[in-house]
């Protein structure tokens, strides 16, 4: 933790992400998406270094590395994440995070398990273990890990759904898309107000990627977005209060995400992809 920014697995990026989605795969067989594709298994690395720092505690350089292993089946998606990142504040005063999750969400979107632990300069600071199950229009939840705990999560979406809908809403020309998220995170205790942004859709033959992406035929005619979520605690009004934290990307039409920004209040962290690497998913009968 450095300020009021911390490290947390956001429905990553990606990240959470993070960033992992596709549209159409409500059923347990994963049919394809709008664009015609499914879900893409990938594994993806980006190089992490410090956009900008802009609170009181400013941050003289990071350095870091997200590893990003998704695959996508009939049944469901899972995901391997870990994020590796270096904060440097001047003077010699260094912090090292190490975020490592795991996660396995089923495809009609019913059912989340989800295992994280957070290191701080190799002391372990937090460490999650839990499944959430959808019940009529609720989550309840059930933790094992950092203590034995069930709750209701009230009316939420799951990480890979939350991105569906995002796919889904950019498909429909949207531009707007607000939902609670639900992804264990914060102890897996935390409910989430999240605001999506998407931008105006991007043509394969526009703004050519020059990252690893561009090393990627099966990417080269997948439409793209710029998009924006901001996270908020819930119940707030999410048009009146900072987020607590945002994450930026392009989204490929096939659920692969590029050109990370990772923005923690105090600073904001960028992402570059620098190896992508495309896996077989086999087709639903």
């Amino acid at each position: 933790m450095m300020g009021s920014a911390r490290f947390r697995f956001a429905s990553t990026l990606l990240i959470a992400s993070v960033v992992a989605a596709a549209v159409g795969c409500g059923s347990a067989r994963a049919e394809p998406q709008a664009g015609g594709m499914a879900l893409a298994s990938h594994l993806a690395i980006y190089d992490l270094k410090l956009a900008n720092s802009r609170g009181k505690r400013s941050l003289e350089a990071v350095q870091g590395r997200i590893v990003y292993d998704f695959s996508s089946a009939c049944e469901g998606y899972g995901l391997q994440f870990r994020q590796v990142t270096s904060l440097d504040s001047g003077e010699g005063k260094r912090a090292l995070s190490d975020l490592r999750a795991t996660s396995w969400e089923d495809a009609e979107a019913k059912s989340f398990r989800f295992h994280a632990q957070n290191y701080l300069d190799d002391r372990l600071v937090e460490n999650v273990d839990g499944n959430a199950e959808r019940q009529g229009d609720g989550v309840a939840v059930k933790l094992s890990k950092p203590e034995q705990k069930q709750f209701s999560a009230g009316a939420a979406v799951f990480p890979t759904e939350h991105m569906r809908d995002i796919l889904a809403a950019a498909h429909a020309g949207k531009s707007l898309l607000e939902v609670n998220v639900y992804d264990g995170s914060d102890n897996g205790q935390k409910i989430y107000q999240s605001l999506t942004v998407i931008g105006r859709k991007i043509a394969p033959n526009e703004r050519k990627p020059t990252d690893a992406a561009a090393n990627q035929s099966p990417l080269a005619e997948l439409d793209r977005w710029p998009v924006t979520i901001s996270y908020f605690d819930k119940g707030h009004d999410s048009g009146e209060q900072t987020p607590v934290y945002s994450i930026g990307f392009e989204l490929y039409d096939n659920g692969i995400s590029r050109a990370l920004v990772l923005d923690y209040g105090d600073f904001a962290v960028s992402g570059e992809m620098t190896s992508l690497e495309l896996k077989d998913t086999k087709p639903c009968r």
